[in-house]
């Protein structure tokens, strides 16, 4: 058995990318880079052949114009927002998880199981999908936990690979009639999904068509930002999950079990993440079905938006607000003849935008500090 503590290689991923607090020459760089990054996708959608007007009008219309496009907007809020706050969390704790995109399966995997073959009553099936999404991706990203904690297995590496596995055992249980294929309607050919959920397993929404619709997801997803960001901020555990992220040494020797709380954050956010499964699985953003594609890179972006908000909870709320408008209003692209693949395009330029400033102001600042080599005398 290996005795360690935080994940080293996260800790230097997080160091960089987060390198403290800026000032007034981390707020103009970003300003400056974010139109920079602007200017940059314009200039791929003129090269493409797409007018970068017609480009932005169509994104607007699809995400912002109308009550029913900001109720698409929001359907995708609500997961990425999940996904987010548990990537905060863990990265506070040292623990750098890139799993995420796997554990939105696992958690869409356990709560599909839950939903077609546990015979609750009413309402509280809806809970009972839930808590088995929450706990099967919190164990299911647990195992890196465990992997580092008893073999040394690098976090960053072992919840990437768990991704691919997650992949694999999501196909295989939507293929496998015993597990969760759907049933076969008289000759009809069988589909790599399952059953649609029963009515009693879905969240409701607020609201009607064409008036803005409020998912419960969202809702959802929002008390949970509020709640880590007070315990983070407000709460003893909060003050040992971010001095264990940040001094592993000084949380060791104030009585801090670090590795039982790197291994415990890390598990809350891969069950958050498997939490944004279950809203993919019970909303209306998607079939309500199992499907092998259904995370919709929802990890990947999740992730993303964690970066740019600095891994604060609160913060990621806004900026999830800005993938759900990329993602809701790419789909508009195809009218105006440009390849909707531009949006990933444009959501990696203002991550760079947002993330690249600090860092290259930080390196300055250390390189303008630090001592002279001393000079030999010859």
């Amino acid at each position: 058995m290996t005795n360690v503590g935080t994940d080293t290689t996260g800790q230097r991923l997080l160091a960089r990318l987060n390198p403290g607090p800026g000032g007034w020459q981390v707020s103009a760089a970003t300003l400056a880079s974010v139109a920079v990054a602007l200017g940059l996708s314009a200039l791929l959608i003129a090269v493409t052949g797409g007018s970068p007007a017609a480009s932005t009008l169509a994104l607007y219309q699809g995400s912002m114009a109308n009550a029913a496009a900001w109720s698409t907007t929001l359907l995708y809020v609500a997961p990425l927002l999940l996904v987010a706050v548990g990537a905060c969390v863990s990265a506070r704790s040292g623990f750098f998880n890139i799993g995420q995109e796997g554990q939105v399966l696992i958690g869409a995997l356990c709560g599909a199981w839950a939903g077609l073959r546990l015979a609750v009553p009413g309402p509280f099936l809806l809970v009972v999908v839930l808590a088995a999404a929450l706990v099967g991706a919190g164990a299911w990203a647990g195992l890196s936990a465990l992997m580092y904690r008893f073999r040394g297995v690098n976090v960053v590496v072992s919840t990437m690979l768990l991704t691919f596995l997650a992949q694999q055992l999501v196909s295989f249980a939507v293929n496998t009639p015993w597990l969760l294929q759907e049933s076969r309607l008289g000759q009809g050919t069988l589909s790599a999904q399952s059953n649609p959920l029963p009515a009693n397993a879905r969240l409701d929404s607020v609201g009607e068509y064409p008036n803005l619709q409020v998912n419960g997801g969202l809702v959802l997803a929002l008390l949970v930002a509020v709640l880590f960001t007070l315990a983070i901020a407000r709460t003893r555990w909060g003050f040992r999950l971010t001095m264990t992220g940040r001094n592993p040494a000084a949380a060791r020797h104030a009585g801090v079990r670090v590795g039982a709380m790197g291994g415990m954050a890390l598990a809350i956010s891969g069950a958050l993440a498997g939490l944004a499964g279950a809203l993919l699985l019970t909303s209306p953003v998607g079939t309500n079905r199992l499907q092998p594609g259904m995370s919709l890179n929802i990890g990947w972006d999740g992730l993303l938006v964690a970066l740019v908000a600095r891994n604060h909870p609160l913060l990621a709320v806004p900026v999830a607000v800005l993938f759900g408008v990329l993602r809701a209003g790419g789909g508009f692209l195809a009218a105006t003849g440009v390849p909707s693949f531009l949006v990933d395009v444009v959501k990696a330029l203002l991550v760079l935008a947002f993330v690249a400033p600090p860092v290259v102001i930080a390196m300055r600042r250390r390189r303008a500090t630090a001592p002279a080599p001393a000079r030999t005398a010859t």
